[in-house]
C-alpha cells in the first residue's frame, strides 16, 4: 500500500519580533478542544499524478479559500507524520489577513454511528504565530518544516 501524500504552503512573514508563519486549527470535532498539536500548514491530499507544488497551490486555495502568494517557494522537504502520511511543503514569503479566510468544508457523520451528516470547516480558525510559538501547537513532525525554515534565515 502506497502511503497518502499531502503538499501545502507554509506562509510566512517578517516582523520586528522575528518571523511569524501563518497555520490553520483544524476543524470538526475531533480538534474542537484541542491547542497543541491541533495546528497545521494548510495543506492537502493529492494523487500521484498530480504535481506536488500544483498540489501545495491549489490546497492552499481551497484550505483558505483565498488565492497562494507569488513569490520564492523555499523547498521545505517531507516529513512522515505518525500516521504515516507522507507531508511535501514550501514556505513563500508573504502577507494575509486572517480575518480574509473562507474556509473549505468536509462532511463527517457526526456523532458517530448515528445516520446524521454534518459540514465542518477544514481549518476553522488560521492565525499567525513566531516560531517558538508555533513549536507549541502544530501537528508533531511538522514541526520539522519550523526549523528547517529558520535555517533558510528568514
Amino acid at each position: 500500500m502506497t502511503a497518502r501524500r499531502s503538499a501545502g504552503l507554509l506562509l510566512f512573514r517578517r516582523t520586528e519580533r522575528g518571523p511569524e508563519v501563518l497555520l490553520g486549527h483544524m476543524g470538526g470535532p475531533f480538534f474542537a478542544r484541542r491547542d497543541a498539536g491541533a495546528w497545521t500548514v494548510p495543506k492537502g491530499e493529492y494523487d500521484p499524478d498530480e504535481p506536488a507544488w500544483e498540489a501545495a497551490r491549489r490546497e492552499f486555495e481551497e484550505e483558505l479559500g483565498v488565492a497562494p502568494p507569488d513569490g520564492e517557494a523555499v523547498p521545505l522537504g517531507e516529513v512522515r507524520q505518525t500516521g504515516g502520511k507522507i507531508v511535501t511543503v514550501w514556505a513563500v514569503e508573504g502577507d494575509l489577513d486572517p480575518a480574509a479566510v473562507v474556509p473549505g468544508t468536509f462532511t463527517l457523520e457526526w456523532p458517530p454511528r448515528s445516520g446524521r451528516t454534518q459540514e465542518f470547516p477544514e481549518l476553522d480558525r488560521v492565525r499567525w504565530f513566531g516560531l517558538d510559538a508555533a513549536r507549541e501547537v502544530i501537528v508533531s513532525a511538522q514541526a520539522a518544516f519550523l526549523d528547517r525554515l529558520a535555517e533558510h534565515s528568514v
